[in-house]
């Protein structure tokens, strides 16, 4: 079951009821769509964080076995993923004013769900990467490992600014 379904499924009798009321109904639709997106949005931050802890243990594992020349790279990938796990986090809802030229409607409170929930893969390919560098520190290719997560990242970044776009309905 979607997060939107379990939203729905939350509702008390009273909001129940209220949604009965003409007009009401669509308003607290898009509320939910919100709510979905923004627990989607916080699960990502929070898997996404969990990966970066283990990006910061990596860098530290760098310098203990002396590669202080893949610092710079593996400091770039921290603030490249950490730049993402801000936008995220502080991303916008969706609303839009009553007077505004744009209005948002529900299927595009739907595009940018989806499009949120594409952003899952990120953390999975990033927490790949991290993986295959921590692993292969004393390798020879751990400079290229270390790359590729700086790459992902800067990628999810990309990405991430096409959100705009989608959340107006304009990028479909």
């Amino acid at each position: 079951m979607s997060l939107l379904g379990n939203i729905k499924d939350g509702m008390s009798g009273l909001e129940k009821v209220a949604a009965k009321i003409p007009g009401y109904a669509g308003y607290k639709e898009k509320e939910q769509r919100r709510e979905a997106d923004k627990l989607l949005r916080d699960h990502i931050v929070n898997r996404m964080r969990t990966v970066k802890t283990r990006l910061d243990s990596l860098q530290t594992d760098l310098i203990s076995a002396g590669k202080f020349n893949l610092l710079t790279e593996a400091g770039s990938a921290s603030t490249q993923l950490q730049t993402f796990i801000d936008r995220v986090r502080t991303a916008s809802y969706g609303y839009s004013g009553l007077f505004d030229a744009v209005k948002i409607r529900e299927d595009d409170l739907d595009r940018v769900y989806e499009f949120d929930a594409a952003l899952l893969a990120y953390v999975d390919r990033v927490d790949d990467a991290v993986s295959q560098a921590s692993s292969g520190l004393e390798g020879e290719n751990t400079r290229a490992l270390i790359l590729a997560i700086r790459d992902l990242a800067r990628e999810a970044n990309a990405t991430f600014d096409q959100r705009q776009d989608v959340l107006r309905g304009t990028n479909q």
